[in-house]
């Protein structure tokens, strides 16, 4: 009776660390497929609208990774539609390649010394609301990386211009300044909205 009990304590034992070892087995194959280009391109697009938010990505560099971005998407429409909506291996190790030079791009942009500075007041704050929505457009996929360039574009000659106001000011904005740029502020926010909602 011991022997029986012994042997069956022992397949029990056994059963238990196999299924352990094919489970870990199992979870580790899944760990060493690389992603795949829409696993990076959703990564990085991550990344860029993390920046935006934080900000650590000026509108001047999110402009460039987006347009970085919206090329290689293209080069990547067209690779497919030259072989019938797939990618050869050639195709893969290419996009792989510029996926991994856009990847350093952005960690190098988001670790300069260039960043977002918005200021304590209306205008500021409008600014970092703007900001905001585009990166959560971009989190959410409602953005593409062309519209994303489009709308940073518009940003960037917003504040090069809150920029020009400042200086010819000594460092402020007058009423008449901060007219024009909510004015312009709108249109961008207008814009954001129908880009986010097409």
């Amino acid at each position: 009776m011991k022997a029986k009990g012994l042997i069956l304590a022992m397949a029990i034992v056994i059963a238990f660390c196999a299924s352990s070892v094919f489970a870990q087995s199992q979870s580790g194959s899944d760990s060493s497929n690389p992603p795949t280009i829409q696993q990076r391109k959703d990564n990085q697009q991550d990344r860029i609208a993390n920046g935006v938010q934080s900000g650590q990505l000026t509108a001047g560099e999110t402009k460039n990774l987006e347009t970085k971005e919206a090329g290689l998407n293209h080069e990547e429409h067209t690779m497919r539609s030259e072989d019938d909506g797939h990618l050869t291996a050639a195709d893969r190790a290419r996009l792989n390649n510029q996926q991994n030079h856009l990847s350093n791009n952005i960690y190098g942009d988001k670790h300069n010394a260039a960043t977002a500075h918005y200021g304590n007041n209306e205008v500021g704050q409008r600014r970092e609301n703007q900001q905001d929505r585009i990166a959560q457009g971009i989190r959410s996929g409602e953005l593409r990386p062309g519209q994303t360039a489009r709308l940073e574009n518009q940003e960037q000659g917003i504040n090069r211009e809150v920029g020009g106001m400042r200086q010819a000011n000594g460092g402020r904005l007058t009423n008449a300044d901060k007219r024009v740029v909510n004015q312009q502020q709108n249109a961008v926010s207008r814009h954001i909205y129908r880009d986010k909602h097409q």
